[in-house]
């Protein structure tokens, strides 16, 4: 019993000691040795708030309030060095690594491009430390529009240094990703399953497949599935950046109940039906990040068996007064082209169809979300239709759909001189075509 309580107490001490002594072993020295061969390597400041060595559970070096770049690009709370036991004495170290929260801003990207573009040494001298393996836990991007969860990676390396395999997930689960290399490409796969776009309408995504391979200086996404409201969005892009930032891409759309996202747009006016159609797009910029500024895009679609909400244009073209507040229009199908320039929309050929009436028109959509278009919506009376040309303004929360001046002025001097009815009628169509005249000068 004596002997064993000795060695009960050995231990404990032998704990304490390991626990205790760490704290007083200096390593200021070092740490400001690694702040400046970590500038020197990066060419951007790099700061460390502390560090210490720790024995257990095994030996590290735990570094702790790392901030790299201009405005901490990239923040990391903890950061941890562990050596393998089994190479301690070896001539070439053997390390793994783990980052606890990192936190990264877009101007950190400008900092990997410019370390991904640095040749490696080129002397044939051993290395001093191999990195073996990388595990990242809580990261989180700071990006302005982008909201992406906490994520966890794990990065394993060969011997020489050359990436195995990488993997990465979401910390909710909703998203997965795993990189390989192959002849001297990376293979990119991810999948995601209840997952709210990042970028953009925070769509939700049921299910969603990518397959891409990254090169030195390009990205080609051979595959884009997507799972969501019902329907299905095929895409491909690719995207390179050895002069400058280039990308193009097409995109396919089938089924996809349009209610929910486009109540993400406006929640007073809106759509519902099944929506179909497909587009390309393209976007040149110096930096990767005026890309969508700079995007051009074209997209043909149609909305099959839907109600435009919170507007009827029966009440509104036959009324011409005032646009009557709520209300819906049903139709058949409703199609057009959307062209997108930067932040601006165009949407031309725009068609409605339905049992008692049919239109036509175009409308831009500023930067600002102000509306500037113009319609023509066609209603059947008995045998004969009566087209009357609408203005369209306001913003997207708030549109304004009313008769056009040239409307109300015909209609007022058709019934003046011809009486109610066909006065009227007569009045309006030729309000109409002075408008088309002037649509097309416009659009001249």
């Amino acid at each position: 019993m004596k002997k064993n309580k000795k060695i009960l107490i050995g231990i404990f001490i032998l704990i304490s000691v390991l626990i205790i002594l760490p704290f007083f072993i200096p390593i200021k020295t070092y740490l400001n040795e690694a702040e400046k061969l970590a500038s020197d390597q990066l060419g951007v400041p790099v700061t460390i708030e502390l560090g210490r060595l720790l024995l257990l559970p095994s030996p590290r070096v735990v570094i702790s309030g790392v901030n790299v770049g201009e405005g901490s690009a990239l923040k990391i709370e903890h950061f941890a060095i562990i050596p393998s036991l089994t190479t301690m004495f070896s001539a070439t170290k053997v390390v793994d690594i783990s980052i606890t929260k990192p936190i990264v801003k877009k101007s950190a990207l400008n900092i990997m491009l410019a370390l991904a573009d640095k040749k490696p040494n080129s002397n044939n001298e051993p290395n001093m430390v191999n990195v073996r393996r990388v595990n990242v836990n809580a990261l989180q991007f700071d990006w302005p529009n982008l909201k992406l969860p906490a994520l966890n990676a794990e990065i394993s390396f060969l011997h020489d240094q050359q990436l195995s395999a990488a993997t990465l997930e979401s910390v909710d689960g909703a998203l997965s990703a795993k990189v390989t290399p192959e002849q001297g490409e990376y293979l990119i796969s991810i999948d995601a399953e209840k997952w709210t776009l990042p970028v953009g309408l925070p769509l939700l995504i049921d299910k969603a497949t990518l397959d891409a391979r990254l090169k030195a200086d390009r990205l080609d996404v051979s595959r884009i599935e997507m799972e969501l409201y019902g329907g299905k969005v095929n895409a491909n892009l690719n995207m390179s950046w050895q002069k400058g930032w280039r990308s193009n891409g097409k995109v396919k759309v089938e089924g996809l109940a349009v209610k929910e996202p486009s109540r993400l747009i406006s929640k007073t006016v809106y759509l519902s039906g099944q929506l179909s159609g497909n587009g390309l797009f393209s976007s040149a910029a110096k930096d990767a990040d005026r890309l969508m500024d700079n995007i051009n895009a074209e997209f043909t679609f149609k909305v099959h068996d839907g109600v435009l909400h919170g507007l009827d244009l029966i009440k509104v073209a036959s009324l011409l007064t005032k646009q009557t507040a709520g209300g819906e229009t049903s139709f058949d199908d409703f199609s057009g082209m959307a062209n997108l320039k930067g932040h601006q929309y165009h949407l031309n050929n725009l068609k409605l169809s339905s049992g008692l009436l049919s239109g036509s028109g175009q409308v831009v959509i500023a930067e600002n979300k102000t509306l500037d278009g113009t319609a023509e919506v066609e209603i059947k009376r008995s045998v004969s239709l009566v087209a009357v040309p609408l203005d369209i303004s306001g913003t997207v929360d708030n549109p304004v759909v009313l008769p056009s001046k040239a409307a109300l002025a015909g209609a007022v001097a058709g019934t003046a001189i011809l009486g109610p009815g066909l006065g009227t009628s007569v009045g309006i169509k030729a309000a109409g075509a002075i408008d088309k005249l002037k649509g097309l000068f416009k659009n001249d």
